[in-house]
């Protein structure tokens, strides 16, 4: 039995893993449940929305982060802190595009079709060479950042560990002004590479898998969606924290309260973005581009669920976070930011849907991708609380910007 705080602790940390490790268990068993049914391209269409998601909210978050340096923020140290732990999914997320290659039949719709033109662009190799290329160079400068960061915030860790006495090691050999100066060139360098980098990501894995449909505006809309639900993930996180009894990261209801109406600015752009992508192709009346806009908006089954969408991304937080007081409330607030997520879930179905399962009479959706996402979402906080727990420190460091 378990007799000190530090034993406790220790418990509970293992609890949660077993968790972890269940939800990616009962992910993995969906998806290869899927591969071995009639419809594979159903799980490869689910693995493809999920990597999306939950790589976006990841990208997202430390995005978050890196603005909050730029501008000098002072009102965000706590906050800033906890979405730096989102970054430790970006490994996890690496290896997961290049398993897509293993799906690729299923993934693209326009291989060994005729593109008129555009097999210089769409094809497999360019593909996913400027892909992982881009993933390397945002990932990359995410994690100099990151390590950038930690030094400027930390400085010295106590030896325990490979990586903690690897970091160690060169930490004491840098000056702190120095660390400063290139965590500031490192934010700017990710806040690039995040709008040029998802911007192709939006392009090769969403848009183009209507090889004859495009938008200029798509790869903003791409981007800006990455950065509104990183957003969620981060106030959720952030609650779950607060909620804890020691409140070790010392987060403070005006905290929220700021988020909230940083979450709510992005709801609005989102919706603009949907809206001005949308009404210029409607009035411009080319058939080319209003056809996909016509079969995702006006054709059974994908109109219900383009009016879920909005209102689900849209409507609901936008009448909800006028009020001030609800970005206070937790009992708000994380169910709110997890009905968005699930939002842009589906908004990735309409997206792709149609492109992959063409004349489809019956909206493709079951428990199976249920279930796969519950994995991804297990990989996910497994890397989160990795992080947090390789990196205790960032609580006392948070709590003591956030009375600052």
């Amino acid at each position: 039995m378990p007799t000190t705080h530090t034993d406790i602790a220790v418990m509970k940390a293992k609890r949660l893993f077993i968790l972890f490790a269940i939800l990616i268990g009962i992910g993995l068993a969906a998806f290869f449940f899927g591969l071995l049914g009639q419809n594979p391209q159903r799980a490869w269409q689910a693995y493809l929305i999920n990597f999306l998601i939950w790589s976006g909210i990841a990208q997202g978050a430390l995005l978050f982060s890196t603005v909050m340096h730029t501008t000098k923020a002072r009102w965000s140290g706590a906050l800033s802190s906890a979405a730096e732990s989102f970054s430790a999914f970006f490994p996890i997320s690496f290896i997961l595009f290049l398993l897509l290659f293993l799906g690729k039949e299923h993934v693209f719709p326009w291989l060994h079709h005729d593109l008129h033109g555009k097999e210089v662009w769409l094809n497999l190799p360019f593909l996913f060479a400027r892909d992982i290329l881009g993933l390397l160079i945002l990932y990359g400068f995410g994690f100099a950042y990151l390590y950038y960061a930690l030094c400027a915030k930390i400085g010295t860790l106590e030896s325990r560990g490979k990586i903690r006495t690897r970091l160690s090691k060169h930490w004491v050999r840098i000056d702190p002004r120095r660390c400063q100066s290139r965590q500031s060139i490192f934010s700017i360098l990710y806040m690039l590479a995040f709008a040029l980098v998802l911007s192709l990501v939006g392009f090769d894995l969403v848009m183009s898998m209507d090889p004859h449909w495009h938008s200029t505006l798509f790869g903003a809309y791409t981007f800006v969606k990455a950065f509104y639900i990183g957003l969620g993930g981060l106030i959720i996180l952030a609650w779950l924290l607060y909620l804890k009894a020691e409140n070790r990261f010392g987060l403070r209801l005006s905290d929220f309260h700021d988020i909230g109406k940083l979450f709510f600015a992005f709801c609005l752009m989102w919706a603009d973005f949907f809206y001005v992508q949308l009404v210029v192709i409607w009035y411009g009346n080319i058939p080319e581009l209003t056809g996909y806009i016509i079969e995702r908006t006006l054709m059974p089954p994908w109109k219900m669920l383009a009016w879920t969408v909005f209102i689900v991304c849209f409507i609901l937080p936008f009448l909800l976070l006028l009020n001030k007081k609800i970005k206070t409330k937790p009992w708000a607030m994380i169910p709110l930011c997890s009905i968005v997520i699930v939002g842009i879930w589906l908004e990735h179905l309409l997206l792709l849907g149609p492109a992959l399962g063409h004349d489809t009479v019956v909206l493709p959706l079951s428990l199976t991708d249920g279930l796969i996402s519950l994995g991804f979402l297990g990989l996910l906080l497994a890397s989160v609380a990795f992080f947090l727990k390789l990196f205790p420190e960032l609580g006392r460091i948070g709590k003591r910007e956030g009375v600052e």
